[in-house]
């Protein structure tokens, strides 16, 4: 089970630097704008529970798109008609998938699915009890799609496959010190947090989570994980830490696409036919147009807030491996900071984005923006009343 990150980690450390902030993600040396600061893959991750019902394919280990562009931009658009052109663009070669033998999962390449059942999948396995609404695992995952309805910001199969890797592990107690380095929160905090993962309406429903989660996986090593405490705990972590992960097979073939030495006619008309793409994309299915789910990263879990970022996580290569870019130069010493806030709401009122973080993080921002505005007034324009809730980067929680 390699769970460990790549890229050029030698060049950040994680230190300790005390406060409400607890440790932080320094550079080691001078990264320039748009230089790769660090690579690395998550300990777990899984795809959203109702963007897999929706029927986003996505490779069930890295989460790699499954359908072709064509068959993407078919389903996004309900138009059966659509052709699209130069299809060596395309990233999804089916002729590679392959399904787990039992469960009929699928998995890009024979090599993401046998990581995974070397990795988790064995105890996630439902073999032919697949698609029974009477067992335990397909009882958690309809209580969750009860709970927690689109759009989604995490799934209850992050906690169940990080127990499935605890109980797979040969070292079990290493796999849970890989889980124990993530961000934790007091009791009163994870209390919160968990609450507002479900949302008010369902924060008694934390027990129903936890009484499933045990009967479908219970563990005696991580008997800890299944009391009420524990599992309060389990919640509040993936609330805090979890990086939201998006792949599109047609994103990555229109990247492709742009890179294509084409005459000026040619290339007018291929980006003709994206943009009406886009547009018919939009029209039919709005704007949740990616393969959705979440992971957790060591290292971007480290990475602080700050409403000035000086880098960003990206997908760049259409799967779940992490690529962070420094968005501006960053001197060694520094520490590398993110926004757990969209462009867009950075861009709002100090008022609404430290509101936005405390509802949603428990914090209150002191980076050199908010502090800058910290005489501006206390007041929310209509405006970001209307957009606050659609704004928040779910991606780091």
């Amino acid at each position: 089970m390699d769970l460990s990150s790549s890229g050029d980690v030698a060049s950040v450390e994680v230190r300790e630097i005390g406060g409400s902030k607890g440790k932080g993600l320094f550079a080691l040396r001078k990264f320039k704008t748009g230089d790769v600061i660090f690579e690395e893959k998550p300990l777990v991750c899984c795809q959203f529970l109702w963007n897999q019902v929706y029927g986003y394919l996505a490779c069930d280990y890295c989460m790699r798109p499954l359908e072709t562009a064509e068959k993407n931009a078919r389903r996004l658009t309900g138009n059966q008609d659509i052709t699209v052109p130069y299809s060596q663009c395309c990233i999804v070669k089916e002729e590679n998938h392959v399904d787990c033998p039992f469960c009929e999962i699928t998995y890009c390449t024979d090599e993401c699915r046998r990581l995974a059942w070397e990795q988790y999948h064995q105890n996630l396995c439902l073999g032919s009890s697949a698609g029974d609404p009477n067992h335990p695992l397909e009882k958690l995952q309809d209580a969750w799609r009860n709970i927690h309805y689109p759009p989604e910001t995490a799934s209850i199969m992050l906690i169940a496959n990080m127990i499935a890797t605890v109980k797979q592990a040969k070292d079990k107690a290493g796999a849970v010190h890989l889980f124990s380095q993530f961000c934790h929160k007091t009791v009163n905090e994870e209390e919160e947090i968990a609450h507002r993962l479900l949302g008010g309406q369902f924060q008694t429903q934390i027990e129903t989570l936890r009484e499933l989660t045990a009967r479908a996986l219970y563990e005696d090593y991580l008997h800890h994980w299944f009391t009420p405490e524990g599992f309060r705990s389990l919640m509040a972590l993936v609330g805090t830490n979890s990086q939201g992960i998006g792949t599109s097979s047609i994103s990555a073939w229109v990247k492709n696409c742009d890179l294509l030495d084409l005459p000026p006619d040619e290339r007018e008309k291929l980006d003709n036919f994206i943009d009406k793409l886009y547009d018919e994309m939009e029209r039919e299915t709005g704007p949740y147009l990616n393969n959705e789910g979440s992971g957790l990263y060591p290292l971007q879990s480290s990475c602080n807030h700050s409403c000035v970022p000086n880098a960003e996580a990206t997908f760049p290569y259409s799967n779940f491996a992490l690529v962070m870019e420094a968005i501006r130069d960053i001197e060694p010493g520094e520490e590398i900071l993110v926004s757990y806030l969209d462009e867009c709401m950075r861009n709002r009122s100090r008022h609404s984005r430290i509101k936005l973080l405390r509802e949603n993080y428990l914090f209150t921002c002191t980076c050199p923006k908010c502090e800058a505005q910290m005489d501006d007034p206390d007041i929310t324009s209509d405006d970001d009343e209307n957009m606050e809730e659609d704004n928040v980067d779910h991606s780091h929680q």
